[in-house]
């Protein structure tokens, strides 16, 4: 089979083949069903998480032995099942996550690991889900337990979990305030209709404090009810001034590339709650949460309540654009791999990225 394999750690943009890490290997053995419940799934779509591009540089928390095949969440249809798998048969559209492994054209796990795609369903769109999605509504619904009427501030807005967290803001009842770089990026956030305002990080006129202010004493509101951060840096400690009283801070990841300080004496005063969010430590600690989460957001996309957002698709062949779209800052939603096929391309979502030029992405940096 097909499969992307990593043979050193390196830069995985690089288009010199003998200096990049990854390799495009078509002799990779098809993975064998080692258990009864084991389930062999042909692996339709996977998503490019920002810890998968740290992974390859060997500047992830989590670091394989060598050689590895990365990718974590993925979708297709089953291709063979072990004789005591009971829940699907061959054919049923699948969805799921791994530590590794899901950018090759076959990937097995167990029947207990996988999710079937509801009817009507996007089987590549779901492929896209569980990370992103599945980091913010663990965030926002467990961690956080956001509730109607709070508001809940959003930086990264444009990136994977950032548009996740918007949606699922917004299915809660949140008021939403959404915060990105770029014209063409606040354009796309206003176009979806889900954040209630939207605050341009580039605009020369109003600070993001001063924009957020204005727009809550619109509404006569006081402050920010949860904070979700997945870029860190000193816009994480200007939306800190935002704060309510009791307010829920989600550390979600540093993509900025600056870990960002919060004084433990304000977080004392006012009352705050900080949330290290290391959403695939909990397949270890707690896996009922994570199958509960992905789950709901199954039944969501079912009913329309959320819906993936994907900027650009690429087949295996093509890895280091995707992974050199992560690098430029150019991506909106979430970015796929094909696997279905070397010459199987196309283009989904709202904007062609590729003939526009975006501010950060906004993917966790510890996302599993």
């Amino acid at each position: 089979m097909e499969a992307l394999v990593v043979r050193k750690l390196g830069d995985p943009t690089t288009r010199d083949r003998e200096s990049s890490p990854i390799v495009l290997s078509k002799e990779e053995a098809i993975p064998a069903l080692e258990s009864p419940t084991a389930v062999r799934v042909r692996v339709k779509a996977s998503s490019l998480n920002y810890a998968n591009y740290l992974q390859i540089q060997g500047k992830y928390q989590e670091k394989p032995p060598l050689p590895f095949i990365p990718g974590s969440d993925y979708s297709g249809v089953v291709d063979a099942v072990g004789p005591k798998v009971s829940q699907f048969k061959v054919g049923d559209p699948v969805c799921s996550f791994a530590a590794l492994g899901s950018y090759a054209q076959f990937i097995v796990t167990e029947e207990s690991q996988l999710f079937r795609v509801p009817d009507g369903c996007d089987l590549v769109g779901a492929g896209a889900l569980p990370v992103a999605f599945g980091t913010s509504h663990v965030a926002l619904v467990h961690r956080a337990q956001l509730s109607s009427g709070q508001v809940l501030l959003v930086l990264g807005a444009a990136g994977g979990v950032g548009l996740a967290a918007l949606q699922i803001g917004k299915v809660c009842g949140a008021i939403v305030i959404a915060v990105a770089r770029g014209t063409e990026k606040v354009r796309f956030l206003k176009s979806l209709g889900v954040a209630d305002h939207v605050v341009d990080l580039s605009s020369q006129s109003v600070t993001v404090t001063q924009s957020v202010k204005d727009f809550l004493k619109s509404r006569n509101l006081k402050g920010v009810d949860v904070l979700y951060d997945p870029v860190g840096g000193k816009l994480a400690k200007e939306a800190m001034r935002l704060l309510n009283w009791g307010a829920h801070i989600l550390v979600i990841g540093f993509a900025s590339g600056e870990v960002p300080v919060i004084p433990a004496n304000i977080a004392l005063v006012k009352n705050w709650t900080v949330h290290g969010l290391y959403w695939g430590s909990y397949k270890i600690h707690r896996p009922h949460v994570l199958e509960d989460s992905v789950r709901e957001l199954l039944s969501w996309m079912a009913r329309g309540l959320i819906t993936i957002h994907i900027s650009h698709t690429y087949n295996l062949s093509e890895a280091n654009l995707a992974f050199s779209a992560i690098e430029d800052r150019k991506v909106v939603g979430k970015k796929q791999k094909y696997t279905g096929g070397r010459h199987t391309r196309a283009h989904l979502g709202d904007i062609d990225l590729k003939r526009s030029s975006y501010g950060a992405p906004s993917a966790a940096g510890h996302l599993p």
